[in-house]
């Protein structure tokens, strides 16, 4: 099983992944190291991403997660996903061992309060509404508060995933 927590950023992505992660005994990656360094300085710049950009940033996530698949692993990745057709690059095409979307989903404040504290992190805080406005809510998603603690986002996601009742606990 493929996992990808989704959301715009400062929702909790990297922590939340990393503590699936840790609960489903499997690995975590961030779509944030499959960047270019052009990604990355635009960014910094404050200038949204746009498809173009995208695109070889969602291939270099899709390769990995056809990795995973075809070695047999559960992985969970966190990558924004903000578009359904991005999602759609991202997803199993019909195979039998599913990607699943976990939307870590947050009021604009609250994010915002979040990306105002960071310190380590590439983002630009200004980005937030653009990113707000770019996210396409998804039908197929599992989605989750994430005004709740660390422990209690896991045990949700846990609880709702499909066909980890072994793994739980």
């Amino acid at each position: 099983m493929i996992l990808v927590l989704m959301g715009v950023s400062g929702c909790g992505k990297t922590t939340i992944g990393a503590a699936l992660a840790q609960r489903l005994a499997c690995e975590y990656l961030d779509a944030d190291s499959f960047h270019s360094q052009a990604n990355i300085d635009k960014m910094h710049r404050g200038i949204p991403l746009d498809d173009a950009d995208r695109a070889p940033w969602l291939a270099a996530i899709r390769h990995e997660i056809e990795a995973c698949h075809l070695d047999g692993r559960t992985h969970v990745f966190g990558c924004s996903a903000l578009r359904q057709r991005y999602r759609d690059v991202l997803s199993d095409h019909g195979r039998d061992d599913a990607v699943v979307f976990v939307h870590l989903a947050g009021s604009f404040d609250l994010i915002r309060g979040r990306l105002a504290s960071r310190t380590d992190h590439f983002f630009d805080a200004a980005l937030l509404r653009s990113q707000f406005d770019a996210l396409e809510l998804p039908a197929d998603a599992l989605v989750v508060s994430i005004d709740q603690s660390i422990d209690d986002i896991v045990d949700e996601v846990m609880r709702r995933l499909p066909g980890v009742v072994a793994l739980r606990g």
